[in-house]
């Protein structure tokens, strides 16, 4: 049994939350305690699966109920913090963290986007692939870091194929379904302290922790 103390882990949506319901679906073989799902507005269709399925406390803070990015993320910081927070899992966010916010939880943040980073940064990364004709997209795992958005310590990575009659629904379809395996597994080692942030770079224990998230089942 692991040792590492068992972390207040808060999931951020906007949306459905369907990489949340593959997180919270595979809680209990992790070393960590979910204390919250907060939504970014009140009509994200995760809250009811949160609640109702996991059974797991809800939060609103609705961006459009604060004048700009500094006042939201105060308001977030805030409820954090009543919660006890340790550790962030971003699902489906759309929102930006400020640097100021991400630099209080300095590896305690985590995110999923629907490319292989550095390649597709930001918005659209399913139509940027397609329009830029490349054979192999998929999805990456990291750590969220102050500056550029999707840019901070790589944690695992999953490929997936480019189809020459693909859409950006289908594509979306065939990473989703990646990003549904990756995210619980690579939260799963990082809270068992077999992934760790070292000096910018993710270094795991042994080559087995790596193995055991790329592989597929």
């Amino acid at each position: 049994m692991s040792t590492t103390p068992r972390l207040r882990v808060a999931i951020l949506i906007s949306g459905r939350g369907t990489n949340m319901d593959a997180i919270l679906a595979q809680r209990d073989a992790m070393n960590a305690e979910f204390v919250a799902v907060i939504a970014s507005k009140a009509t994200a269709a995760g809250l009811c699966t949160a609640q109702d399925v996991y059974g797991v406390p809800t939060f609103v803070v609705d961006a459009k109920a604060h004048a700009d990015r500094a006042a939201y993320d105060a308001a977030l910081a805030s409820l954090l913090q009543e919660q006890r927070v340790d550790f962030i899992v971003l699902a489906g966010f759309m929102r930006i963290l400020s640097d100021a916010f991400v630099r209080a939880y300095p590896g305690r943040i985590v995110n999923i986007h629907p490319s292989i980073l550095p390649s597709f940064a930001g918005l659209g990364a399913q139509r940027q692939a397609l329009e830029a004709g490349v054979r192999i997209s998929g999805c990456t795992v990291h750590f969220v870091a102050p500056g550029a958005v999707d840019t901070g310590p790589i944690i695992a990575q999953a490929a997936v194929p480019v189809y020459s009659d693909d859409t950006v629904d289908t594509l979306s379809a065939r990473i989703q379904a990646e990003e549904h395996r990756l995210y619980p597994a690579a939260l799963s080692a990082i809270f068992a302290g077999r992934l760790r942030l070292e000096k910018g770079r993710v270094r795991s224990c042994a080559r087995a922790d790596e193995i055991a998230i790329f592989a597929k089942s």
